[in-house]
């Protein structure tokens, strides 16, 4: 916490007589002793709150004990009063979607879909959208399963070539109204399976391994990325170029719409993000770095405004798309991240954090500016 300004201090001192104070307090009980010795207590403007003054006036800079001391303390000692036991105890019920440690086979019989399911599949990529959710695996397995209904719906292998990693997955849902998802794979394929008839749709072969691909909005062109400094864009029904992508120095492993459907970005191993212009491919209109490694994962708020990429540890990065990339945060913490999404009301930005020790979920909120008041006449 910042340190009051010289003038503040002198009359701090003054007020409160802190120093008698620091001399009388056990670290436990030294805050009660001085609320009891200065019951009067001057207001805290938000300047001085913003610029590091305790919103109530408490001098923790004086006190023997920290407010991050004093705050464990209370969140281990204070006694909630209850009408019936435990009741404050009660946390938010959580439920199991789907385990494949053990054996997992489609409760549901499909043509194509392997009866005798998988076994202990480590899990490469996730994706989940309305009621469907897909799990790709390191041997080419794919794992459907409809959360409104119980049990497995479909299971199948992509290949049984030795590099078979599922690299992607997209869900989504074609012109027709049946929901599509596409998978892409270290063999060099891309893959498009129709959940409503449960089979596989389209099958592209490019000259090297697909890390990543993204449909367009209109659904009409794929951005293709993978073990080449130069990525794709390909038309969605025939699978071929329609314009190469060209600015990169390694190899990509992320892409992304806007839904705008005009622009896209694509995240590569030379630790930048590009952003691109469907109008103009001739060059990237934007190049935004990042701080230790490769941009592994993208998104796009639904109403366009932010985007978010992500490192592949310790540092993701939302910018403000309408005002031209040019403003960012930077959020920054500890551990290998898994992944990021906005939730579908643009209100939270979820990452997954995968570090052995501190792995966990973290939920940043939207704040917002509401000007509306000011225009008031």
């Amino acid at each position: 916490m910042s340190e009051y300004q010289g003038d503040d201090a002198e009359y701090m001192a003054d007020e409160y007589e802190m120093e008698d104070v620091d001399e009388e307090m056990d670290d436990e009980f030294c805050l009660e002793k001085w609320r009891l010795r200065n019951s009067k207590v001057a207001d805290t403007t938000a300047a001085q709150a913003r610029s590091g003054k305790d919103i109530q006036g408490i001098p923790w800079d004086r006190l023997s004990i920290t407010r991050e001391e004093y705050r464990q303390t209370r969140l281990e000692q204070y006694k909630n009063y209850e009408n019936i036991p435990h009741s404050g105890e009660v946390s938010a019920s959580k439920s199991e979607i789907l385990n494949v440690s053990g054996h997992v086979a489609p409760s549901e019989k499909h043509p194509g879909s392997l009866l005798e399911g998988f076994s202990q599949t480590q899990v490469s990529t996730l994706a989940v959208k309305d009621k469907l959710l897909v799990a790709g695996g390191f041997q080419g397995e794919l794992i459907c399963k409809h959360l409104d209904r119980h049990g497995v719906s479909f299971c199948s292998r992509t290949t049984y070539d030795d590099n078979a990693i599922t690299n992607a997955l997209e869900i989504y849902t074609s012109s027709s109204g049946a929901v599509h998802f596409t998978a892409s794979n270290n063999d060099c394929g891309v893959r498009d399976f129709d959940m409503e008839k449960f089979q596989l749709s389209k099958h592209f072969r490019f000259p090297w391994p697909v890390n990543h691909t993204s449909l367009s909005p209109d659904g009409k062109l794929l951005i293709i990325v993978g073990d080449n400094p130069e990525g794709m864009m390909v038309d969605s029904q025939t699978g071929k170029t329609v314009m190469p992508l060209c600015g990169h120095l390694d190899f990509s492993f992320a892409s992304a719409w806007h839904p705008d459907g005009v622009t896209f970005a694509t995240g590569n191993q030379d630790k930048t993000c590009r952003v691109w212009d469907v109008r103009n491919l001739s060059e990237s209109v934007a190049v935004l770095k990042g701080n230790l490694g490769a941009i592994r994962s993208i998104r796009y708020s639904s109403d366009g405004q932010y985007m978010a990429m992500a490192e592949p540890a310790d540092f993701v990065h939302v910018y403000d798309v309408k005002n031209g990339y040019e403003k960012e945060q930077e959020i920054d913490f500890f551990g290998e991240i898994s992944g990021i999404s906005f939730s579908p009301d643009t209100e939270s930005l979820f990452i997954g954090v995968w570090d052995r020790t501190y792995g966990s979920l973290l939920e940043y909120g939207r704040c917002r500016n509401y000007s509306y008041l000011d225009s008031l006449m």
